[in-house]
């Protein structure tokens, strides 16, 4: 019996912390899960921030954009919003149509 390994991911300071503030709201195990990550991971990362031992990643600093480009970039959200609502409701009156049919 072989045992399956999983390769180590690498991390980008800022997923870390977003997913400390995550854990900080919903809890580490449901965080670990919403993310995908192994919630021993997300543990050690709770367990150096609170050792100050991951100081960096607290002084994580935003990418700076021009005004036009976070327009350019809300336009886009903006747009990908409406196209998902409208898929959703498409989505729903076919579930729908096909629950009246299989009745």
């Amino acid at each position: 019996m072989t045992k399956e390994t999983t390769p180590n991911r690498q991390y980008t300071d800022e997923f870390r912390l977003e997913a400390l503030r995550l854990a900080e709201s919903v809890g580490l195990n449901q965080a670990a899960k919403r993310l995908g990550i192994p919630g021993s991971s997300l543990g050690n990362w709770v367990r150096l921030k609170r050792n100050g031992k991951l100081a960096a990643v607290a002084r994580a600093t935003p990418i700076k954009r021009s005004p036009a480009e976070l327009e350019a970039e809300n336009h886009r959200l903006r747009r990908e919003l409406a196209n998902t609502k409208l898929d959703l409701e498409i989505v729903k009156k076919a579930a729908a149509y096909f629950a009246k049919e299989s009745r």
